[in-house]
C-alpha cells in the first residue's frame, strides 16, 4: 500500500470557526464537531481535524486544485474580501502569479494557518 496522508491536526483558537471558514472558502462541507475536533473532509483520503488550543502555532497547508476549483476559490475570497496573495511573505498582495505553477495563491485564517492553493492553468 502506498503512503498517503489520512488526516492532520490544524490548531485554532475556535476550531469550529476555522473549520467553517476553511470549508466555505474551499467549497467543502463542514458537518459539525466530532468529539473535540471540528473535522473537514477534504477528499476521500484526507481530513483536516481542527483542534482548539490556547496558543495556535499556525501551519502551512498546500493544495493542488483544477482550474475551475481555483476560479471558484478565488471568487469566494474576493466576494468575502479576504486578503490573498502570491507569496507566503505577502499573502495579501492580491496577486495569483505563483512561482511554482500557472496560478496560485495564499490566504490565512485567524489562527495564522497559511493555506496555499495551486492550479496548473
Amino acid at each position: 500500500m502506498p503512503i498517503s496522508l489520512n488526516h492532520t491536526i490544524v490548531e485554532a483558537h475556535d476550531n469550529e470557526h476555522e473549520a467553517r471558514f476553511f470549508a466555505e472558502i474551499m467549497g467543502l462541507t463542514y458537518a459539525g464537531p466530532q468529539r473535540h475536533f471540528a473535522p473537514v473532509q477534504v477528499n476521500d483520503s484526507l481530513t483536516l481535524d481542527y483542534l482548539a488550543v490556547a496558543q495556535p502555532t499556525g501551519h502551512h497547508l498546500a493544495f493542488d486544485v483544477d482550474p475551475a476549483t481555483f476560479d471558484a476559490i478565488l471568487q469566494r475570497l474576493q466576494a468575502a474580501t479576504i486578503p490573498y496573495g502570491n507569496d507566503p511573505a505577502t499573502p495579501d498582495n492580491g496577486r495569483i502569479d505563483h512561482p511554482l505553477c500557472a496560478r496560485g495563491l495564499y490566504f490565512s485564517d485567524t489562527a495564522r494557518n497559511l493555506y496555499e492553493v495551486m492550479s496548473p492553468a
